[in-house]
C-alpha cells in the first residue's frame, strides 16, 4: 500500500462512528506521578501489565479507536504473550506512539517552552512502523501568564508541530497535532479563548507552508476554559467559546477533532464533549476525545495495582470509554454516570 493509502486507511479507523483515543503516553515521570497517587509503584511491570489490561479489556473496541503509548509499551507483551501492539490490533485498535521528547526552554523568551525531538525523528518512525504503530502524536504547551505566550513562542512551537506533522505523513503516519493551552493560571475564559485562537491560527498557518496534507491529521486542542483557579463556567458557555475559536481557526479538511481533558475530572470532560455536539451551528469535523487522565484515573484506582482487580479495572475502562462514546455523539447525560 501507498503512502496515501496507509493514512487514508488509519484516518478511516481512528474517525469511525462511536470511537474516540485513549493516550496511554505519559513518560516515566508522569505515569510514576500518576500511578503514586493510587498507592501504586512504577515498576516496568507495573506500567506493562496496566496497559496491557487497557489495550485487552473485552469490547474496548467499540469505543476506542486508537491507543497512543510511549514507547517502551510498544516492545512488551500481555499475559499470552502477544505483543502490546498486535492486541490492539485485535481488539480492532489502531496502535499510536508519542513521538516527542520532551519541553525545554525556549530561549530568549523567558516562560515559554518549546517541544524537542526532531532529530532523527524520520529514523525513529521506520523503527514504530516495524513495531506495529500508524499514528503519532506530538505536544507542545502554552502556558498563560501576563507575559506568556510570546509571539516567539507561538511561532516556534508552530513551526515544529507543522515540520513533525510532515515527516509523520512521509512515512505513512497519521500524526496527532497538539497544541495544549494550558488550564494552569487565574485568567478568564476570554483570555483563553484569545491564546487558543493564536496558537491554532500560527499552526495551520504552519501546516500549510510544510504541505501537511489536513485530510490525514488529527488536531488535539485543549477546551475554552478558564484557568483553574477561577470558577468554571457552565458547560454550555464553554462550549460556545471553544466552537468559535475553532471555527476560526480549523479548516473543514480536517477529519477529527480529539479533545484533550487536560486536569479536568472524568464526569467534567465527559459533558463538555457532550456540550460541544449538542450546539447548534456548523461543525465540519468530528469531535471527539483523547484524554489521558480522564479516561484512566478511574481504571487505576479500581487497580490499585493489584492483578486480582484486573476485571474491576476493565470495567471501569469501559464505563468511562461507553459514557464518552455517548457524549461523542451528543447523547451522554450526567445520570448515566450511576
Amino acid at each position: 500500500m501507498d503512502t496515501i493509502g496507509q493514512l487514508h486507511q488509519t484516518i478511516e479507523r481512528l474517525t469511525s462512528p462511536g470511537r474516540g483515543i485513549l493516550a496511554a503516553d505519559e513518560s516515566y515521570p508522569t505515569i510514576t506521578k500518576r500511578l503514586a497517587d493510587h498507592g501504586i509503584e512504577s515498576t516496568e511491570e507495573n506500567r506493562r501489565f496496566y496497559r496491557s489490561l487497557l489495550a485487552s479489556t473485552p469490547g474496548i473496541g467499540e469505543y476506542v479507536g486508537g491507543i497512543i503509548f510511549f514507547e517502551e509499551t510498544l516492545g512488551q507483551k500481555n499475559d499470552d504473550g502477544v505483543r502490546i501492539p498486535e492486541a490492539c490490533e485485535q481488539n480492532h485498535i489502531v496502535p499510536g506512539i508519542k513521538v516527542d521528547k520532551g519541553l525545554v526552554e525556549l530561549a530568549g523568551s523567558p516562560g515559554d517552552k518549546v517541544t524537542q525531538g526532531l532529530d532523527n525523528l524520520g529514523d525513529r518512525l521506520d523503527g514504530y512502523v516495524e513495531q506495529g504503530a500508524r499514528f503519532t502524536k506530538w505536544r507542545n504547551v502554552y502556558a498563560i501568564t501576563d507575559r506568556t505566550p510570546s509571539r516567539q513562542a507561538i511561532d516556534a512551537n508552530a513551526e515544529v508541530l507543522a515540520r513533525y506533522a510532515a515527516i509523520a505523513q512521509s512515512r505513512g503516519m497519521v500524526p496527532i497535532v497538539e497544541p495544549e493551552v494550558l488550564l494552569d493560571g487565574n485568567h478568564d475564559i476570554e483570555r483563553c479563548a484569545e491564546v487558543t485562537e493564536a496558537a491554532q491560527t500560527a499552526v495551520f498557518d504552519a501546516l500549510r507552508r510544510h504541505n501537511v496534507k489536513l485530510e490525514y491529521i488529527i488536531l488535539k486542542p485543549n477546551m475554552v476554559l478558564p484557568g483553574q483557579d477561577n470558577p468554571r463556567p457552565s458547560v454550555e458557555t464553554c462550549a460556545e467559546y471553544t466552537l468559535q475559536v475553532l471555527r476560526r481557526t480549523v479548516p473543514a479538511a480536517v477529519p477529527s477533532i480529539n479533545f484533550l481533558s487536560g486536569g479536568q475530572t472524568a464526569e467534567e470532560a465527559t459533558a463538555h464533549l457532550n456540550a460541544m455536539n449538542q450546539a447548534d451551528g456548523a461543525k465540519p469535523w468530528v469531535l471527539s476525545f483523547s484524554y489521558s487522565r480522564a479516561l484512566q484515573n478511574p481504571v487505576q484506582a479500581a487497580w490499585k495495582g493489584d492483578p486480582a482487580n484486573k476485571a474491576d479495572a476493565q470495567q471501569a475502562f469501559l464505563k468511562r470509554a461507553r459514557l464518552n462514546s455517548m457524549a461523542r455523539q451528543g447523547q451522554y447525560s450526567p445520570d448515566m454516570e450511576a
